[in-house]
């Protein structure tokens, strides 16, 4: 599987920030074809109790690279890149993976 990663940093208003994810951003992403699973993690901490640089990972799953090039290239995409853009884009950093099992 190969999957896309994205990791955000503390943000400074980690409710709107929250509001936004949940009600506007999660559905456009929800929309992009080729999905196969998307899941999010809210990160509490480090092992040593110490306070996490990053707040929220979320991982996109897609079935193979083929599907994960037509989901990049969607319409549908583009609208979930240009809204991550728009209230995330300080604070986001992605990368691509592939998933072993």
């Amino acid at each position: 599987m190969v999957k896309l990663i994205a990791l955000y940093r503390q943000p400074n208003d980690k409710e709107a920030f929250d509001e936004h994810y949940t009600s506007v951003h999660t559905p456009l992403v929800e929309q992009v074809p080729g999905l196969q699973k998307l899941e999010v993690t809210r990160i509490v901490g480090t092992p040593m109790g110490k306070p996490a640089g990053y707040y929220l990972m979320a991982e996109m799953y897609f079935a193979d690279q083929a599907s994960f090039e037509a989901a990049m290239a969607s319409k549908e995409n583009r609208a979930a890149g240009k809204d991550v853009m728009s209230f995330a884009g300080d604070i986001v950093e992605m990368m691509v993976g592939e998933s072993e099992v």
